[in-house]
């Protein structure tokens, strides 16, 4: 699998692997900062676990995660990844996302969304994007609905939580002809 080139000049995305995840270890211990996911990345052991299992999904074919460059600040800011990849029926996840809290709110993550959902609908030419969210983490179900994702469907009680918590997922997607709209409206000058 060709490793797919990811930049503007904002951010630029690289394939993260067990050579480079030690840029984002201090983000990664941040406390609670990826409390609505089932992986935990906070000690040095969960997050090479959390990396070696994306590398072996790369391996795969089934995942490319990528370690977050922010261009502006010039400063490694966090993770992202491709997931769950359909090769046959043309669908992926975007998700495993998680960014330093100095990096909230500045705008990087709809860079990173943009270069993702632009490489799966214009190169890859996926026919869908999928994003899957806890109900409770209103603040990425609102930042996937502001970038044109339509809420599908919650599934509910179908994962198990690092603290016994059965959560609802919500399923966002975007579909490939939705794509040029999106770009042209919400994307608008990126």
């Amino acid at each position: 699998m060709k490793i797919p080139h990811l930049e503007n000049s904002h951010v630029k995305l690289t394939l993260m692997d067990l050579s480079n995840y030690k840029y984002v270890q201090d983000i990664a211990a941040e406390k609670d900062l990826i409390f609505y996911s089932p992986s935990g990345i906070s000690t040095p052991e969960e997050l090479k676990t959390y990396v070696q299992i994306a590398v072996d999904g790369y391996y795969t074919k089934t995942t490319i995660p990528f370690i977050v460059y922010d261009k502006t600040k010039q400063a490694y800011a966090g993770s992202t990844r491709f997931g769950f990849i359909n090769w046959k029926n043309k669908t992926l996840h975007i998700g495993w996302t998680w960014l330093g809290r100095e990096f909230h709110g500045t705008g990087l993550n709809k860079h990173i969304k943009f270069l993702m959902l632009q490489y799966a609908f214009e190169v890859l030419e996926f026919e869908k994007v999928e994003f899957r969210i806890d109900e409770r983490n209103i603040r990425s179900r609102k930042a996937v609905e502001k970038i044109g994702a339509t809420l599908e469907g919650i599934l509910r009680k179908d994962t198990l939580m690092p603290d016994e918590h059965r959560r609802n997922t919500c399923c966002y997607g975007i579909l490939k002809e939705e794509w040029p709209e999106i770009k042209a409206g919400i994307f608008k000058g990126f």
